[in-house]
């Protein structure tokens, strides 16, 4: 009989050594090296519960637990060699566990598989990282408190369609997306919640004749409860697609913020000024500053939702319970979670970096008749339907337009020509500042809803 491949833990099993282009596209190590602390958390949770069943030497549980906390330090001081040829971080764990330890960590495999092994490392991951993305965003969400907070009285047009619609305020448009950042938030608290069960125990998809205690180990890693099915366990990635899911939402508020701030910053509106380390310089043009840092979230938003379909491909096809393909979800969910958080870091900065050009922001307010609503909304108060007020107030906007004039600029002369109800009092409803301060309703631009909704976010973001 032929030479079996002993480096590989099934090599026993095997008359020929593995194929070398097999073992690159097999050894995952380079990627998933990343989860070597939950790896190791794991592992020191399981043989705490093995001895504390009966199911191994209480002796051997410290010799093995004793090794993994010595490889931990290892790895932290960049002094442990990870091997390809093992292909993943459990197995470079165990072989380096082996070498410290002796035949002892033979041990630690009881009554666990690989396929349990490596989600309960990768759900540990994802709820850590969602822990640090939610930090993120609190901070990102304090920022923007703070630019609105500083600029409660600058006005500005608000756009749909990219065209001027009515005045704003400068701050209640930052609150905006507070609001989409807020809903970010608890996106991710909702992935930590919805991941929250404990899949080690469940072995490679039958769970296991050994008397174990899920329960203990449950609350070994802070985990809410084991999970019901071993088999959903081992082959479930949900809590991954929901996190790219999360981050993919997050991400394109992220570049919805981006795309403003490089319209904002163009000569053609010059809205806001961006301070200039966040800027950068063109090689060839000497003027030049460019919103590279938002060009830069807009752009990895694109590979973000790249993560999450690939994932959703890999998993599409797959009957149940574990399946070599799902090695790619590791790969999805670290780029994606790098990306984002690199997105926010940025997105944080820009927010500290930017400075409205007030007067520019109140001129354009002024331009594209935006208190056309308000004249409406007058002659309703005065009687008159709303579709009525509409086509009286398209037909005022089309008599200023004619005269190259501003709905403030003519005369009352020429309003009072729309409807004999109209009386001066009409003049003060194309004032901006007018318009604003009458938007009342709970969730508008009034000074007053803007102040009580900067301190309610400050309350609940300290």
């Amino acid at each position: 009989m032929k030479k079996t491949k002993k480096n590989s833990v099934w090599g026993a099993r095997m008359n020929k050594e593995v194929s070398s282009v097999l073992q690159r596209a097999n050894s995952s190590i380079e990627i998933d090296k990343r989860l070597f602390q939950e790896d190791i958390g794991g592992s020191i949770a399981h043989c705490t519960m093995l001895a504390k069943q009966k199911i191994i030497d209480p002796k051997k549980s410290k010799k093995i637990i004793a090794g993994l906390k010595k490889i931990e330090q290892e790895i932290l001081k960049n002094k442990f060699k990870f091997e390809a040829k093992h292909e993943d971080i459990h197995l470079n764990i165990e072989k380096r566990l082996f070498a410290i330890i002796g035949p002892d960590a033979g041990f630690l495999h009881t009554a666990r598989s690989r396929n349990d092994q490596v989600t309960t490392d990768f759900k540990l991951w994802i709820k850590k990282s969602s822990y640090e993305i939610k930090k993120l965003i609190h901070v990102l969400i304090k920022d923007f408190t703070h630019l609105a907070d500083k600029n409660i009285d600058v006005i500005m047009p608000g756009f749909t369609h990219l065209k001027n619609a009515q005045p704003v305020l400068f701050s209640h448009y930052l609150l905006a997306y507070v609001e989409m950042f807020k809903r970010d938030f608890v996106k991710f608290e909702n992935v930590i919640n919805n991941l929250n069960e404990n899949p080690l125990g469940s072995g490679a998809l039958a769970g296991t004749s050994y008397n174990i205690d899920r329960h203990l180990t449950t609350k070994l890693l802070g985990f809410k409860n084991p999970t019901h099915n071993s088999i959903d366990s081992v082959s479930d990635r949900d809590y991954a697609i929901e996190f790219l899911f999360a981050s993919s939402l997050c991400a394109m508020h992220l570049s919805r913020l981006a795309e403003e701030i490089i319209l904002w910053n163009s000569d053609l509106l010059n809205f806001i000024t961006i301070e200039d380390s966040l800027l950068t310089g063109s090689s060839m043009m000497p003027q030049k500053k460019n919103p590279d840092s938002a060009e830069l979230i807009r752009g990895k938003t694109g590979s973000i939702y790249g993560n999450l379909n690939s994932l959703l491909i890999t998993m599409k096809g797959l009957p149940l319970s574990y399946f070599k393909d799902m090695q790619e979800d590791k790969a999805a969910v670290f780029s994606a979670y790098d990306n984002l958080k690199l997105n926010l870091l940025l997105a944080s900065e820009l927010i500290k970096g930017i400075k409205p050009n007030k007067e520019k922001l109140f001129d354009a307010a002024l331009c594209g008749f935006t208190t056309a609503t308000d004249f409406a909304d007058y002659l309703v108060k005065k009687g008159i339907s709303f579709r009525e007020a509409y086509k009286k107030s398209a037909e005022l906007v089309n008599i200023a337009e004619k005269n190259n004039k501003r709905l403030d600029q003519l005369d009352f002369k020429t309003v009072k020509q729309i409807d004999k109800l109209i009386d001066k009092d009409v003049m003060k409803v194309f004032d901006i500042k007018f318009s604003i301060e009458k938007k009342i309703s709970y969730g508008g631009t009034g000074t007053k809803n803007v102040i009580n909704m900067i301190k309610k976010i400050k309350r609940e973001f300290k």
